[in-house]
């Protein structure tokens, strides 16, 4: 199997869709102050775009960063996402009714839209959660791992590494963040979680035991 950055695998949306609603968002009116009507005001809020969350995504405050630090609160996967505006490497979304940012700040392996298309998936990831052993949903659903998951329902419990992270999805480890200081570290048999490793407290925060 060719190498494929960690980046590259779960994109639900195009990068050329993507990158069309992008140009759509740079195109459209900065305001309505040479006697603009209603209808073209009502343009600034129109959404760019419709979808999901792929996975659990911590936020802080209303900030949404690739970082996905694991000790701060989530929005649950599958959340309604709704994209309203994207300026650089910031995206202002509706999510279930909350107002929003996504910001990429480890820039340089994926771009903006490389970024939100696999954020912002077309297809509700709880439809197929659903359809998982307890022990697994109940683990995705508290945002953490569990022994014997496959890699995207890791993803869908914890999210992606940060998009600095230069392991390829298929690879043998992956490195995740509680903090800014404190790393934790997920290990592979072929599709199978095998290991989490890092400070213990960390270790038993991001994680239950099987058949728990």
């Amino acid at each position: 199997m060719p190498d494929t950055m960690i980046f590259a695998h779960f994109r639900r949306l195009t990068a050329t869709a993507m990158l069309a609603l992008l140009v759509g968002c740079a195109g459209s009116p900065d305001g309505a102050r040479n006697g603009g009507s209603d209808a073209a005001r009502s343009q600034k809020v129109t959404y760019l775009q419709a979808g999901f969350a792929c996975c659990n995504l911590h936020y802080d405050g209303d900030t949404v960063t690739d970082s996905n630090f694991g000790q701060l609160p989530f929005v649950p996967a599958g959340t309604p996402l709704k994209l309203r505006q994207v300026d650089g490497y910031v995206a202002q979304v509706d999510a279930g009714g909350r107002s929003l940012r996504l910001v990429l700040e480890h820039r340089g392996q994926e771009t903006m839209q490389e970024w939100l298309a696999r954020i912002v998936v077309a297809d509700d990831p709880r439809t197929k959660i659903a359809t998982f052993p307890p022990t697994v949903r109940d683990a995705i659903n508290a945002g953490k791992l569990v022994k014997g998951m496959t890699r995207e329902q890791a993803v869908m419990a914890v999210g992606y590494p940060q998009t600095n992270e230069k392991m390829r999805f298929e690879g043998p480890s992956w490195r995740y963040w509680w903090s800014g200081f404190a790393p934790y570290y997920v290990y592979w048999n072929g599709n199978k979680l095998i290991r989490i490793d890092g400070q213990a407290e960390v270790v038993g925060a991001m994680s239950v035991k099987a058949g728990k």
